[in-house]
């Protein structure tokens, strides 16, 4: 027995006075009805109705169960109405994981952009450049920079991520400015500690650091310090134009080597679900789609 199905065909026996009316209504047979009735009184154990030939009575039990099965059922229909406001129409709670150079440079006129057009989510912006569990910890969104690997997470690409390699002029006035990747070598290099090394890029066997015992180097796994130090001549950065950007187009920085520039990555908006998608996730992939222009606008300085 459907014990739902045998509830609403109770209730409509009750508000239409007769097994007849009620199978019109639910669109099924009076013996279906009869049926399911008879099953929710053998479920419960007492008689509901007292049928006559004329006249149905609810019982004590019945006059009882009514109000409350009723309630039940209105419960029921509102928490799918609900569920399904979440599909149709954005609202929630959206909880999103970002790398922290790129949500403190380039996130906040988005989110501020997207709730304007969609008033009923909320944003938790969480910020870590760990890859976060997207399952485990809780998020709708994360968004993540690098190559696309092969995941039963669905990942939508949302911009090209240039990388380059970048000095202050007078930094490379003292030491020089490279030529050729080897002379890499003999230079300081910041070191970004979560930079993942392609293995078609062979710039990377030219960089110095990557021995923790060498000495010299600076170490960090965020990029705007590496920046930050490269605008004040500690040494040579390699790092994406999302957070170098704004110093070469000012001069603070120059870029070098430009011919021997790593693969580009892309940044992508990475979830778990395709199909039932919530409304608020699928509306806000979107809304990234083609926001910071093509080419994105970090990267017009050249």
């Amino acid at each position: 027995m459907d014990r739902i199905d045998a509830m609403r065909a109770f209730i409509m026996v009750v508000t239409e006075g007769s097994f007849t009316r009620a199978a019109e209504h639910l669109e099924m047979s009076p013996q279906l009805v009869s049926k399911y009735v008879a099953q929710l009184e053998q479920h419960l154990g007492v008689r509901l109705l007292n049928r006559t030939t004329r006249k149905l009575h609810l019982t004590e039990a019945g006059t009882r169960y009514y109000p409350r099965a009723q309630q039940v059922l209105t419960d029921i229909d509102d928490m799918e109405h609900q569920l399904g406001d979440l599909q149709t129409q954005a609202r929630g709670l959206l909880r999103i994981s970002a790398p922290v150079s790129f949500a403190t440079r380039h996130l906040a006129p988005l989110l501020s952009d997207f709730q304007r057009a969609h008033p009923a989510v909320g944003i938790d912006l969480q910020l870590n450049d760990r890859k976060v569990d997207i399952v485990e910890e809780g998020f709708d969104i994360a968004l993540r920079i690098g190559h696309l690997k092969s995941s039963s997470l669905i990942a939508k690409r949302i911009a090209p991520v240039r990388v380059v390699i970048c000095a202050s002029p007078e930094y490379l006035r003292r030491h020089g400015t490279p030529r050729h990747p080897k002379d890499l070598k003999t230079h300081r290099y910041l070191r970004y500690s979560y930079m993942e090394q392609e293995s078609g890029d062979s710039l990377f066997r030219w960089l110095p650091g990557r021995d923790p015992l060498h000495g010299g180097d600076l170490v960090s796994n965020n990029g705007d310090v590496l920046v930050e130090s490269a605008m004040a001549g500690a040494g040579i950065a390699l790092q994406p134009t999302f957070i170098a950007g704004a110093a070469i187009k000012a001069g603070t920085l120059r870029v070098v080597l430009p011919e021997h520039e790593p693969k580009p990555m892309s940044l992508y908006a990475v979830y778990a679900h395709r199909q039932l998608l919530a409304s608020k996730v699928r509306c806000f992939v979107d809304f990234m789609e083609g926001y910071f222009g093509d080419p994105p606008f970090w990267d017009r300085f050249d």
